[in-house]
């Protein structure tokens, strides 16, 4: 077995678990701070908060495109 291989998937499972748990946070905290009605400018922080959930869910669809053998083709 190459455990140099296995090492390097898990790395970046590792990693990509990471982003996509730091994204969706980061997009409900944009939100609740966005929800708050004492904030002086909620649009901006609700387009990051969008952008956050946007850039999860591509990364999600990419791991998908990755797993599924039918799109790799």
């Amino acid at each position: 077995m190459k455990w140099l291989e296995l090492l390097t998937v898990a790395g970046a499972t590792l990693v990509a678990a990471a982003t996509v748990v730091t994204l969706y946070a980061l997009g409900v905290r944009f939100t609740a701070i966005a929800a708050d009605a004492e904030q002086t400018s909620p649009g901006l922080k609700r387009s990051f908060a969008y952008i956050c959930f946007c850039l999860c869910g591509m990364a999600v669809l990419i791991g998908l495109y990755l797993i599924i053998p039918y799109f790799s083709k």
